[in-house]
């Protein structure tokens, strides 16, 4: 069973705008092709995995039956972008378990249900074609799977919102919250200086001509 997420730092990753991440990181960022199928969503969340190697529905639901509050369901599709392992009976399942959403590096379907519950759903399109109730194996549940070009690990952090989807190691994301969070509140005050008029010469430049640091009010 994997460890459970710090407390502490699933609140700082709440508090965070996800782009600002991106300013200190250059790897974990999912494919722009997975995508948020509802909107207005933002999911913090430790990975469950899952390497789906055939349109295997029992494999789903292994991984739905392993799922604890506070997870997100991440699903490498292993390439199949026609059958879709989630529709409307598992991600009910998933938010009775108290998941918080559902990465699918693949397809979805039952949409307009998955919206209605409230299930945020990311993933690179939908389809009426199904996962079927074979048990063929070569599918695993908790271990690393590729996601959107991404390896991701059980127990990683989940990040996903409307911009896209970014996977890290825990001490990855300990180690940048506190530049990221200072950056977002230096970023207010560089907004109202530049719609009060200031040239954006003066602002996002420091004497030397050089862009400030990120985070740092100029």
């Amino acid at each position: 069973m994997q460890a459970r997420l710090d407390t502490a730092l699933l609140r700082q990753l709440e508090r965070v705008s996800f782009p600002t991440l991106g300013h200190f990181l250059e790897d974990g960022f999912a494919s722009h092709e997975i995508r948020a199928l509802a909107p207005n969503v933002k999911v913090v969340g430790r990975a469950v995995t899952l390497r789906l190697a055939t349109p295997n529905a029992i494999a789903v639901n292994r991984a739905l039956a392993s799922l604890a509050p506070g997870d997100v369901l991440v699903i490498d599709a292993c390439g199949d972008h026609a059958h879709a392992p989630v529709g409307a009976v598992t991600g009910t399942a998933a938010l009775c378990a108290g998941a918080r959403g559902i990465i699918v590096d693949g397809v979805v379907t039952d949409i307009l249900e998955l919206r209605a519950m409230g299930m945020p759903v990311f993933a690179r399109g939908t389809s009426v074609l199904t996962t079927k109730r074979i048990d063929d194996g070569g599918s695993a549940v908790n271990a690393p799977v590729i996601c959107g070009g991404v390896t991701v690990n059980p127990g990683d952090i989940v990040l996903a919102d409307d911009n896209g989807v970014l996977f890290l190691a825990p001490e990855v994301a300990a180690g940048i919250i506190g530049q990221a969070l200072a950056s977002d509140q230096a970023e207010p005050a560089i907004l109202a200086r530049l719609q009060a008029g200031e040239p954006a010469s003066a602002v996002l430049f420091q004497g030397d001509g050089h862009a400030p640091a990120t985070g740092e009010t100029p």
